[in-house]
């Protein structure tokens, strides 16, 4: 087994005989040793199928999804990768398993073509209820879900790219993470905010999750203001770049399960200025989203972040983005901890009198519990 280059036959089970009441999925390692510890973890579910990315490509039929646990940082492992890019595509998970959890990497992970990346130390729980999880609602048709996946998929991947580029020191595309932002106003115009929420918390964890739902919560939330077209605009753009400060700081902080220490927490808190600090020598970026990108934790009664602002000083873009980021923070999947429903959620925000605005609020109810 150690030092096998291809484990376990596409349409046989681990006990040798075929099953086809299992969904089939290949595991791609760069190692032996990464190759096995995974089909390990997937035989007793699944028909497993595995070979090292440095042999010849054997996969024969279209897998129900890919695993790959492989060094992103090695240029020949991406090339192999690469090298099975329309095979990849056919399958309807592609899930990257990365150990060194970075920004940079988990954007790798996206530009090849993942639909899910679980970075740090394997987790068996995750890894099977990923794999296990249903393909779409059950409402939505093969079609439907596939616009769906693309439409996230392109949505994190220009998140995974700016938060790339502010890791790096980079230039930012900030024409293309507003397009993507357009795309998600016109994908919920269409489809509807419940659809989006359910196809991020599927495909997504953390930080990026957490972007691509507060995208989602306030365009919905503009819409049924029935804001213009250029506000809409700014909205969205403004919830994209909310948290970009955010790739100053590390995932593990970021993504860390249960509560954060005092100095976790002040770390934290410095993303809007480091976003604000960040965004503000760019043409293309207007002061209302600068703006926004630094005062989204703020609040009417002064008690927010990082500039202590008040009612009079804060404006509608905020006000809105800031509802919206608290609502999409609450309803959040984490592997850790069970989703707040969405009428829970929306009592915290009904409780937080004097922080936010009442009005606002009332009007969000529709889009917390109904759309």
């Amino acid at each position: 087994m150690q030092n096998a280059r291809t484990i376990l036959s596409p349409d046989r089970g681990a006990n040798g005989e075929k099953d086809p009441a299992r969904a089939f999925v290949h595991v791609l390692a760069d190692t032996s040793d990464k190759l096995a510890g995974v089909c390990s973890i997937l035989e007793e579910r699944f028909v497993v199928a595995g070979e090292r990315l440095d042999a010849e490509a054997k996969l024969s039929q279209v897998p129900s999804a890919i695993v790959i646990r492989a060094e992103l940082r090695d240029v020949d492992n991406i090339a192999a990768i690469k090298k099975r890019a329309c095979k990849l595509a056919k399958a309807k998970k592609r899930i990257f398993l990365l150990e060194h959890t970075s920004h940079v990497g988990i954007s790798q992970a996206y530009a090849l073509g993942a639909t899910h990346v679980l970075p740090g130390t394997i987790n068996r729980n995750k890894l099977l209820s990923t794999l296990s999880d249903p393909a779409g609602p059950p409402s939505a048709s093969p079609g439907e879900t596939a616009q769906s996946d693309n439409a996230v998929e392109a949505a994190a991947t220009a998140i995974a790219s700016m938060f790339t580029a502010v890791a790096l020191g980079q230039p930012l595309d900030v024409d293309g993470t507003r397009e993507a932002g357009r795309q998600i106003a016109d994908h919920i115009a269409a489809r509807g905010l419940s659809e989006w929420l359910t196809t991020v918390r599927r495909h997504h964890e953390g930080t990026y999750q957490h972007c691509l739902l507060v995208t989602g919560v306030a365009v919905d939330f503009g819409l049924s203001l029935g804001v213009g077209r250029t506000d809409l605009e700014r909205l969205y753009s403004a919830a994209m770049f909310h948290d970009i400060g955010k790739a100053q700081i590390p995932l593990a902080i970021l993504d860390k399960p249960g509560r954060l220490d005092a100095e976790e927490r002040a770390l934290i808190e410095t993303h809007p200025v480091a976003g604000y600090d960040f965004l503000k020598g760019h043409d293309k970026i207007s002061p209302e989203i600068l703006d926004a990108v630094r005062h989204h934790h703020e609040y009417l009664d002064g008690s927010g972040y990082p500039d202590a602002l008040c009612a009079e000083s804060i404006g509608d873009i905020v006000r809105i983005l800031t509802i919206s980021d608290i609502f999409a923070a609450l309803i959040e999947h984490r592997h850790y901890k069970p989703t707040m429903p969405r009428a829970e959620a929306y009592e915290i925000l009904r409780g937080m009198g004097g922080k936010l605005e009442k009005a606002l609020v009332t009007s969000f109810k529709q889009v917390a519990l109904t759309r």
